[in-house]
């Protein structure tokens, strides 16, 4: 099976996730789900959270099975706490453009909380 893509191959957004379908009974849901916020990471940041969290969280441990030191794996567990962040402050900053628009008249109730549906609020 293919790694999940989470960007477009041509302009390189985030993808949304349309369809969901299950290979036991072949039942499809349509829609638009939002990928959790683990999935919204570059696949190799993935992979060490992955190598984080079976280590027990030790670092130290981490840098022995990835061949790196220390410093190096506190300063990715750092970047990777960041991305995450970063990407935290972004729907709170879509969140709160929304309800902006709805306070000075520029959204209806209905389409707010149509909005707000789709940023997983």
């Amino acid at each position: 099976m293919s790694k999940f893509p989470t960007e477009c191959p041509s302009c390189s957004q985030a993808l949304d996730v349309t369809r969901l379908s299950c290979p036991g009974c072949a039942m499809q849901l349509e829609g638009r789900f939002e990928l959790p916020l683990l999935l919204r990471l570059p696949s190799d940041d993935v992979e060490f959270i992955v190598d984080f969290l079976r280590c027990s969280g030790s670092l130290k441990d981490v840098g022995k099975l990835r061949g790196q030191s220390y410093p190096t794996v506190r300063a990715r567990l750092d970047a990777v706490i960041e991305r995450l962040s970063a990407n935290h402050d972004t729907l709170d900053a879509q969140r709160k453009k929304i309800l902006d628009a709805l306070s000075k008249g520029e959204l209806s109730v209905k389409d707010a909380s149509k909005k707000l549906k789709e940023l997983g609020s």
